[in-house]
């Protein structure tokens, strides 16, 4: 376990190294960022007197970067402790703020981007930015926004296209857009203040790579070819992957997110998050041999793990709503595996995985076993992992979904007064999680949303327009 004063060389997302010292230590670590950027690790003496990155880009006030950190939480791969040194008396020793060990070189990147590539008027532009509507010209059409929005949905414009109209809002730093190109690329690429980029039914061929995004979503479709961008770490593949994509080292940075295997041309990839319904068969990952860290999330339906790809260097296993895997499925101890963490399993299977493991380097996370008495009632429920933060109130959750989804089966979709009885029926869900929430305060940010995916689902078989069920839970939630 790190102490007070120990020194942490930190692999940074697009390469190169920060470094990070400890400067309090108790249930957590209060971890202070350097103010450091080198492309090979540091020796422990070259960071003596180094002083805190002090973050001032976007809407950054001019801030240290420091974070606490669990304390038993081991150091992720590429991770390096190169020794102790002195606090000095400069380091903050305290934060309000938590985060895990890969959070803190996230902001080492972001703020060389905003000193290194964002022109001065521009981050003037965007620190002076006030509140209030402004008016944005985008030729064939004009649209008004507030002047501190940070994300700009364009899928509304068509034709040509006046990319100018984008300097009228300067804080926008994420775009959605949708079809033909029509220059988008090229108005990316000069504007390195842009780094997110939501792109629905994108053509054929997407060249980005001159672009400085560090964040793409492809929906409803991918490009068959793609270019990235050297500054591009996540990448979201909604729909099948590209036949061919050209990245920067083979996408050593990037963390892909996807539904069906990683396309051809990424074989430096290091992270994959996969999420998959019914088992997934490895070898859609074939190839990979840089794989550090996979993520598998199952949606309905449940299922396993098939077949038995290596991947030599996979560090890291992370498995969640894992019902249909048992300990079998896992890959055997050895070699670089050091990690495996399951979320959301069978009970029957806890005692396995954990003797599977007992006596290797491998540290084992189990979470959220569940009974299979349990699942047969509540698998298929979408609250269903709201007893793993409180057994009862997640309990009655439950029984409140069982409730609303049986009542809104019983209606007939020919009933002229279908929706009116469903209307009764979801305002009675939600009062439910409403009064939940006040006694037990279990209802956070994820399950707000999770409880708003399973309002919408049960309003959509109900025929409730979406419009009109997204006014009413907004309206009668508490929460």
């Amino acid at each position: 376990m790190l102490e007070i004063g120990d020194v942490v060389a930190v692999p940074l997302p697009l390469g190169g190294f920060g470094a990070c010292q400890v400067t309090a230590a108790g249930g957590e670590l209060t971890v202070c960022v350097f103010d450091w950027h080198s492309d090979a690790a540091p020796a422990l003496d070259d960071l003596r007197g180094a002083r805190p990155l002090i973050i001032d880009h976007h809407s950054w006030e001019g801030v240290p970067q420091i974070l606490s950190v669990e304390a038993a939480a081991p150091l992720p791969a590429g991770f390096v402790r190169l020794g102790s040194l002195p606090v000095s008396a400069g380091m903050p020793r305290s934060t309000g703020a938590y985060g895990g060990w890969p959070a803190l070189g996230v902001q080492v990147v972001l703020q060389r981007h905003w000193d290194l590539r964002v022109p001065d008027e521009v981050k003037a532009a965007y620190k002076s930015a006030a509140p209030g509507q402004v008016e944005a010209d985008f030729g064939g059409r004009r649209i008004r926004r507030p002047a501190m929005v940070s994300g700009l949905d364009l899928r509304e414009l068509h034709g040509e296209v006046r990319w100018a109209g984008l300097d009228a809002l300067p804080r926008v730093t994420s775009l959605t857009w949708s079809g033909p190109d029509r220059g988008l690329a090229a108005a990316l690429s000069s504007r390195p203040i842009i780094t997110s980029l939501h792109w629905a039914d994108p053509p054929g061929e997407v060249d980005l790579g001159g672009t400085h995004l560090n964040d793409l979503t492809f929906a409803g479709a991918s490009p068959r070819r793609l270019v990235l961008p050297p500054t591009l770490t996540r990448l979201r593949l909604d729909a099948a992957p590209p036949e061919l994509v050209t990245a920067a080292a083979g996408g050593r940075w990037i963390r892909v997110t996807t539904r069906s295997g990683v396309p051809a041309g990424l074989s430096g990839v290091r992270d994959v998050a996969m999420e998959v319904a019914g088992d997934l068969r490895l070898a859609a990952l074939d190839g990979l041999a840089e794989l550090e860290s996979l993520r598998i999330q199952w949606l309905r339906s449940y299922g396993g793990l098939v077949g038995t790809t290596a991947f030599p260097k996979l560090h890291t296993l992370e498995l969640i709503d894992a019902y249909g895997v048992d300990a079998s499925m896992l890959p055997p101890p050895g070699g670089a595996l050091r990690h495996v963490s399951v979320a959301s399993l069978r009970s029957s299977q806890s005692g396995p995985i954990k003797q599977r493991y007992r006596g290797s380097e491998v540290r084992v996370r189990l979470r959220g076993a569940k009974s299979d008495k349990w699942l047969a009632a509540n698998i298929d429920n979408p609250l269903r992992n709201w007893v793993d933060d409180d057994r009862r109130a997640g309990a009655a959750a439950c029984r409140a979904y069982s409730t609303a989804s049986e009542a809104i089966g019983r209606l007939s979709a020919d009933d002229p007064g279908g929706v009116a009885d469903a209307r009764q029926t979801l305002r009675e869900f939600v009062e439910r999680l409403n009064d939940l929430d006040g006694r037990h305060g279990m209802i956070d940010t994820l399950r707000r949303e999770e409880a708003g995916d399973a309002f919408m689902a049960l309003a959509a078989r109900a025929g409730v327009p979406s419009g009109e069920a997204g006014s009413w839970f907004d309206e009668w939630r508490d929460f």
